[in-house]
């Protein structure tokens, strides 16, 4: 599947996909918002609103055009070259591969067409799933906040990875 995905623009087909990872609580367990409370409405509404120069979220899809999930660069600050990188997928496309595609995908669109220097993320330390698949990518981790965020009554440590440029095309991405 990963050689079969393709990145485009959200579109209100993307709905009913988008709602079954926000309301799953095995995919939003990793969240910092409030995902499962995601209403049709708020979902139309963010659809319509994001592909701005700020923030670009783009479908991750297959060669059937079917909905796989939400990739992002989000604060996308052209003058200081760097944006916050976000993927999220439905459980069903675990381990197949489509995400780390779409993040070299999305990373070649960040660096070409953008021409950012800089793409970073931050993830809690124990998404251990999250953090394979940002590695494998080519990010390098940066640091941890140490009990940075409080959910729900528990402090949970806050790690940052990037990567670079110039470190993308030496992979041979």
């Amino acid at each position: 599947m990963s050689r079969m995905i393709r990145l485009r623009r959200l579109e209100e087909k993307d709905i009913p996909g988008m709602l079954e990872w926000m309301h799953d609580p095995e995919v939003n367990r990793w969240f910092r918002f409030d995902a499962a409370s995601m209403t049709q409405e708020r979902a139309e509404r963010f659809i319509a609103d994001s592909f701005t120069e700020e923030n670009r979220h783009y479908a991750i899809a297959n060669c059937d055009d079917e909905y796989l999930g939400t990739i992002s660069l989000e604060e996308i600050d052209r003058e200081n070259g760097h944006a916050l990188y976000a993927i999220s997928t439905r459980r069903c496309v675990w381990g197949s591969g489509a995400a780390l595609a779409a993040t070299h995908e999305l990373l070649k669109i960040a660096f070409d067409e953008l021409e950012l220097e800089r793409v970073y993320l931050n993830v809690l330390s124990e998404n251990v799933r999250a953090k394979r698949l940002y590695e494998k990518a080519g990010f390098h981790h940066e640091g941890c906040f140490r009990r940075h965020l409080n959910i729900g009554g528990k402090w949970h440590d806050w790690d940052w990875f990037a990567i670079l440029k110039d470190e993308f095309y030496a992979g041979n991405n």
